[in-house]
């Protein structure tokens, strides 16, 4: 349903130095006019898929994608449809197998998300975080975390055993290439063999929130993944296509819980402690956006779907799929 967004990104495919051998398109709209965009295009490369009902939804659609790569494919590589690229983004990413042979996944870097600057010295305030010689300023929910003392002990990208970790937002733009366990669905890329033992879990129906840390922290587990700063992608975040903010809420605290569990099934009191305490004190802040932005009823509505997705934890629990 973004026409406008996946043509902007075919024209930014045009201009890499390392071109793909094959674009594959699952859309899930339930009208044609992505199919009438794409219709007029003379790439030979490009495969269009329309899919049916039953199969509509990220995780799904991603593993139609993936039946429908050739054998002779070495590596798979994910695009949400709102994003442009810098002109060597698939260089530098295939650049990183071979630098690390191992790898089963590498990542994109998105960067224009979050203001950096090169750190002259040590940083103490509790309002900025610091990262291989880089720092960016914190926000309020990190602020927070730090004076509970409930912050995350991972460096960014890997999940504390508590959950709640920082996610790749936390990486400066260093042109380093940093070794994770969680990758950005819609920025990311695997060898295609993975896709022989783990697929992208289906109980993430719909928009599909967190199934990307799902699926790379199962990954991460049988090989390693990385993060390769130099492959630039901007990201636009397209509006059309999105859940309501009352059902958001509650995936954010149900699909939250459950990418958790992914990485400890068995959580001791306190790290249950510390999960529940950082849910509320995250719902907190965005019910404290009622007050404080205009767009109140929106905070509202989701802040509401937090609560009840945390209340339905205690009598309908997500159960774990592998």
């Amino acid at each position: 349903m973004r026409p406008s967004s996946i043509n902007g990104l075919l024209v930014s495919l045009q201009s890499q130095t390392l071109q793909p051998d094959v674009i594959i398109i699952i859309d899930g709209s339930t009208n044609k006019d992505t199919y009438e965009l794409l219709n007029h295009r003379l790439d030979t490369r490009l495969t269009y898929f329309l899919v049916p009902p039953e199969l509509r939804g990220l995780t799904k659609q991603r593993n139609f994608g993936i039946s429908k790569v050739a054998k002779d494919i070495d590596v798979v590589c994910f695009l949400d449809d709102d994003v442009l690229l810098e002109s060597d983004y698939f260089e530098q990413l295939i650049k990183t197998y071979s630098i690390y042979p191992e790898a089963l996944g590498v990542g994109g870097y998105i960067q224009n998300e979050v203001v950096w600057s090169k750190a002259n010295k040590s940083v103490t305030a509790i309002t900025q975080f610091q990262f291989d010689g880089w720092v960016r300023n914190e926000s309020v929910r990190f602020v927070l975390r730090k004076k509970l003392a409930l912050d995350s002990d991972c460096p960014p990208g890997c999940m504390p055993q508590f959950g709640h970790g920082r996610s790749l937002s936390f990486i400066p733009p260093s042109g380093k290439i940093y070794r994770v366990e969680q990758l950005m669905g819609g920025v990311s890329s695997f060898r295609r063999s993975i896709f022989e033992e783990v697929k992208f879990s289906e109980y993430f129906e719909g928009y599909g929130l967190y199934e990307d840390a799902d699926f790379t922290i199962r990954v991460s587990k049988i090989g390693p993944l990385f993060i390769n700063t130099n492959a630039k992608i901007n990201h636009y975040h397209e509006p059309l296509g999105r859940p309501n903010h009352f059902q958001f809420g509650k995936m954010v605290v149900r699909n939250g819980w459950y990418v958790w569990r992914v990485k400890n099934p068995n959580p001791n009191i306190i790290e249950k402690i510390k999960w529940h305490s950082i849910t509320h004190i995250l719902l907190l802040i965005r019910f404290s956006n009622c007050f404080f932005t205009s767009a109140h009823l929106d905070a509202f509505s989701e802040s509401l779907g937090r609560k009840w997705g945390w209340l339905t934890l205690f009598w309908n629990k997500p159960n774990i799929r592998n």
